[in-house]
């Protein structure tokens, strides 16, 4: 294993409070970090670029090794706000579904909650890059994730959030990413690194003091709709969104 453990980071609001603490604490001097999107990301942990990540979930089935390594996560129970179906019609009338490149786990998530929760079956189109957002118009849909989300929140007529539709889906958590690693690594590290995740989430009020952000309140956001604890109520989310993602027999996505 390399001198330094690589870290990945993924470059949404959400992940500001590990960084915080991250970057106060002993381990900073252990890791090298590495930012990126979140499909890029787990495709990096697939390829061991890097050693752990806070990855979208729906890469666990594909890795060879997988350890979740920390009692924090990205998740939500009930409206997480940055994970969202747009549209100017009803849903029930959405023909077209645009899935956004950055994160394939919330991409199967919209899917089975088209399928299942909605009851519908629209047609899904891949997107790559910023530019498919204005393509949102008519019978035609996006899912749009992380930080665009809320500048999409202030154009978009009909706004379904993901984290509450799963709620209302299935009575569960639902847990977007979680620090994930492809090998076996050290305990101080581990612990240390754990420790580091807490002091973050402990200092939400210094996270949004240091965060200028107009188009969303950051307070309500890290408190109220981002769910930072991986607790038992996130692990059965995650154990069921991993058996309705093997249900859905798609190709690997991460």
């Amino acid at each position: 294993m390399r001198n330094k453990i690589k870290v990945g980071i993924i470059n949404y609001l959400n992940v500001k409070p590990f960084l915080y603490g991250i970057q106060r604490s002993p381990v900073l001097q252990q890791i090298e970090m590495v930012e990126t999107y979140p499909s890029k990301l787990a495709e990096m942990l697939l390829n061991d670029e890097v050693d752990v990540g806070i990855v979208p979930v729906a890469v666990i089935p594909e890795l060879k090794e997988s350890y979740i390594i920390s009692d924090y996560c990205i998740g939500c129970d009930g409206p997480v706000a940055s994970v969202c179906l747009f549209s100017e019609v009803p849903v029930h009338r959405v023909e077209r579904v645009l899935l956004d490149y950055q994160s394939r786990t919330s991409v199967v998530l919209a899917q089975i909650l088209l399928k299942n929760y909605w009851g519908i079956q629209p047609v899904f189109e891949d997107t790559q890059g910023e530019s498919f957002r204005h393509l949102i118009h008519g019978t035609t849909g996006g899912l749009v994730i992380g930080d665009r989300a809320f500048e999409q929140r202030k154009q978009s007529t009909y706004i379904y959030d993901l984290g509450e539709a799963w709620k209302a889906y299935t009575g569960l958590n639902f847990v977007f990413a979680a620090w994930v690693a492809n090998k076996k690594l050290p305990r101080s590290f581990l612990e240390a690194f754990n420790r580091a995740n807490a002091l973050g989430v402990r200092h939400i009020d210094e996270v949004v003091k240091d965060t200028a952000y107009p188009l969303f309140d950051l307070n309500a956001y890290y408190r109220y709709n981002i769910n930072y604890v991986l607790d038992e109520k996130k692990q059965a989310g995650l154990e069921e969104f991993l058996f309705q993602l093997k249900r859905l027999h798609t190709q690997p996505v991460y």
